[in-house]
């Protein structure tokens, strides 16, 4: 097993990262998820049975000091690390121009503050392996909505991905963004309701993570768009 790969994935006790985090389970990686709620990775673990390739650490993705605890144990436990994922996110559902502003800076520091620290925390590591670094983007980041704070948020995650993928690609990092389409997740829980029309799984998306994480040798893919059928914008 001292081999195998590595994965470190910021908000993996549910929804999209934990998806994640048992399709590379099942292919063979080791894997550190992070998250806030210790609770929640608790019982992540323990729904997959407390496997000895799964390490849950309980820590906030916006604060450095919280993400570099996470590489060094994940270095320190299995010796090596292939890949980071940055999925940690979430969003308050107001606007710029009628929201309650008291949620945007929490929602900012996650989501944007919170990949670039990842990225500075890991990179050394990932050099020594030639790892890759994903993203987790979104459509909203592509296609402006009224008012949407938290697309803005992921225009900077956008932005982020190939200012990134700039500076790293000839240290032999690779660099991808994944920006999905509605998904169904607890991400719509704060949100009161799911949105209306279908719906891609978090299964399904973690199957697009998966393939860009394990693509060939020198192969770089640098964004991946995924809607469900029928999500026209």
């Amino acid at each position: 097993m001292t081999d195998s790969p590595v994965a470190l994935i910021t908000g993996g006790g549910s929804g999209i990262g934990a998806a994640v985090a048992r399709r590379l389970l099942d292919t063979g990686w080791r894997v550190t998820v992070t998250g806030r709620g210790e609770e929640r990775l608790r019982r992540f673990a323990k729904e997959l049975g407390e496997p000895g390739e799964l390490l849950t650490l309980t820590g906030n993705a916006a604060e450095y000091d919280d993400v570099t605890t996470a590489v060094e144990t994940t270095l320190a436990e299995f010796g090596r690390l292939d890949a980071v994922v940055a999925n940690a996110g979430f969003a308050t559902g107001d606007s710029v121009a009628e929201g309650d502003p008291v949620g945007w800076t929490d929602m900012v520091l996650t989501n944007v503050l919170g990949p670039a620290l990842l990225i500075r925390a890991s990179i050394d590591a990932l050099k020594e392996t030639r790892g890759r670094i994903v993203l987790v983007g979104s459509v909203a980041g592509f296609v402006p909505t009224p008012g949407n704070i938290y697309g803005a948020t992921k225009y900077a995650v956008t932005g982020l991905a190939e200012n990134t993928r700039r500076q790293v690609t000839d240290w032999g990092v690779g660099v991808t963004l994944i920006a999905p389409g509605r998904v169904e997740t607890p991400f719509w829980d704060s949100l009161g309701s799911l949105p209306p029309g279908h719906l891609l799984t978090a299964d399904q998306l973690a199957d697009s993570i998966v393939w860009a994480l394990e693509q060939p040798a020198g192969v770089d893919v640098n964004t991946v768009v995924v809607r469900p059928l029928g999500q026209p914008n």
